[in-house]
């Protein structure tokens, strides 16, 4: 690692994989040193054929020049100049390859949900803790400047506390990666890789929820593919998000969040475009607001980056927090299960 640049090898070049490559193009301290994908596609750069929900669908293309390619991940982690491993690979590898980069000596970000299971989860942590470098989850929706602005209203209070807030993200089924998503077994559905956005927010937000009460159906995959949660968190406020991807094809994609504080409503729905953030306050006109920022991917990526160069440990973004979004997602799959209120 060069004084003022981070090169990083990225393992998994499918919808999550270009995503990163996109945003990795917008952190002037980072570079692009290596790409890998076992089968080989999408090694010459082109991620034209890749599509997903979210962004344009502008062609993807990237100058291979100075950019490593390989199929085989222990040759890209025995490359010295690379110092993060960014896993955009299939849920079920994030453990093995996570831990192989740790003790390969790299730092880490992991993509969402951080391990098919909690166990799975723990023992990433465990490994992160014992080693000298920093190990991310990509929760990115920390990073959005319209959840950021929400964020920090609940935290310094200036609406009042919080009386409810309900959070929705609901899609069509996944068109890509339909070999891993559209397996429940290996996806977790969409209340782990969708809906776990939310979970997620829910604890950075009110902290880890005590219990839970989730109701909830399986469509498309053997998993839970649609899912409805109660959070009992501490404060009493009520909390609740719906999360799903089993919509019938041509939805396409929504999220929304409604916040309602002791003087003011908070209400953000993604359909709105630029007017997508509402504020109603007590005693004041109704205003949209444009909170200023960049795009969730950059901002996390931006983040880990300056922690690395600046051997700051991280803090709005930890590699326990990605163990307990998964820990609370599996209490709301026994919730759903047994049609009880689970503890987390």
């Amino acid at each position: 690692m060069s004084k003022n640049t981070v090169n990083v090898g990225i393992m998994g070049l499918g919808f999550m994989g270009a995503t990163h490559v996109k945003a990795f193009k917008n952190v002037s301290k980072a570079r692009i040193a290596a790409l890998c994908n076992p089968s080989g596609r999408n090694l010459d750069g082109d991620f034209s054929n890749v599509g997903g929900n979210l962004g344009t669908q502008d062609p993807l293309k990237i100058d291979m020049t100075d950019v490593a390619a390989y199929r085989d991940f222990n040759e890209m982690l025995q490359n010295p100049d690379i110092d993060l491993i960014d896993i955009c690979s299939p849920t079920v590898t994030h453990e093995e390859l996570a831990i192989r980069a740790l003790e390969a000596g790299k730092h880490v970000l992991v993509e969402k949900p951080m391990a098919r299971t909690a166990e799975s989860a723990r023992r990433i942590v465990e490994a992160a803790e014992k080693s000298s470098k920093l190990l991310m989850p990509a929760m990115c929706l920390r990073f959005w400047p319209h959840w950021r602005y929400v964020k920090e209203a609940v935290a310094d209070g200036r609406f009042g506390k919080v009386l409810s807030a309900r959070f929705r993200r609901v899609a069509e089924p996944p068109g890509w990666g339909t070999n891993n998503y559209m397996s429940g077994a290996q996806s977790g559905g969409a209340l782990l890789d969708l809906h776990i956005h939310d979970t997620d927010f829910v604890q950075y937000c009110f902290g880890k929820p005590k219990s839970v009460y989730s109701t909830g159906y399986s469509k498309i995959t053997s998993a839970v593919d649609h899912v409805v949660t109660q959070y009992h968190v501490e404060g009493g406020a009520i909390v609740s998000a719906e999360g799903g991807w089993a919509m019938t094809p041509g939805f396409g994609f929504n999220m929304s969040y409604t916040f309602n504080f002791e003087r003011a409503t908070v209400d953000y729905d993604i359909v709105r475009g630029e007017d997508a953030l509402r504020v109603v306050e007590a005693g004041k006109e109704a205003r949209f607001e444009k909170p200023e920022g960049i795009d969730g991917y950059v901002g996390e990526l931006n983040y880990l980056v300056d922690c690395i160069l600046n051997g700051k440990p991280l803090e709005t973004l930890t590699a326990r927090d990605g163990l307990t979004a998964v820990e609370i997602c599996e209490a709301e799959e026994r919730s759903v299960v047994s049609g009880k209120i689970e503890n987390v």
